[in-house]
């Protein structure tokens, strides 16, 4: 199992980013608006494969703790990999944790393909946890804003085609992200993806 990918970020969008490693790129799927640096430089990376018949697939995380809260979701009967990234893509790990202390089904089902009876499974099976869970830090929860801001323009469609990567009709997920470009500083693509999942 790779535990971390140290490299070059070769590129990027809201979504994924492709890292040279040794001259080996690794294509890696990133919790949605994740803060990475500028193509081209050094970046290390958490991981975690998922092997399935038909693809290998990687998923990254800019600190280990998120990782963690990324497996505790699979461990969720009825969550998978793409599932586990929506959820931590939605919500920041502070309202994932307030959520289950709460018992807030609500704010569970706003993530896409998060139904009501999964929403229970989660507040099920993690709020028992919910005291491990790591504290909202920058990269394990609360993200900022990332490094290098894109051009608002180049920005709606990176936060678009995330959308539309974790089950949004494209056309929907267009709504949305033109929606909350109108509230949000489109420069600010973490805060854009978030604020077009909520609507």
């Amino acid at each position: 199992m790779y535990e971390f990918l140290e490299g070059t970020i070769r590129s990027r969008n809201a979504a994924s980013v492709v890292i040279d490693v040794g001259g080996v790129g690794y294509g890696v799927l990133v919790v949605l608006g994740s803060p990475f640096p500028p193509e081209g430089e050094t970046v290390r990376v958490w991981t975690h494969l998922v092997v399935r018949e038909d693809a290998h697939t990687l998923y990254g995380f800019r600190e280990r703790e998120t990782r963690e809260v990324f497996r505790m979701l699979l461990r969720v009967r009825g969550v998978g990999p793409t599932m586990a990234l929506g959820v931590l893509s939605g919500l920041t790990i502070e309202e994932l944790s307030q959520a289950l202390v709460e018992g807030d089904i609500q704010s569970l089902t706003r993530v896409k393909g998060v139904g009501r009876k999964t929403a229970e499974q989660i507040l099920l099976d993690l709020r028992d946890k919910v005291a491990s869970l790591p504290s909202a830090t920058v990269e394990g929860g609360v993200m900022k804003p990332a490094v290098r801001a894109g051009p608002a323009d180049a920005n709606v469609e990176d936060a678009v085609a995330a959308l539309v990567s974790i089950g949004y009709a494209e056309k929907e997920a267009r709504k949305l992200v033109e929606k909350a470009s109108k509230t949000v500083d489109p420069s600010d693509l973490e805060h854009l993806v978030r604020t077009a999942i909520h609507g």
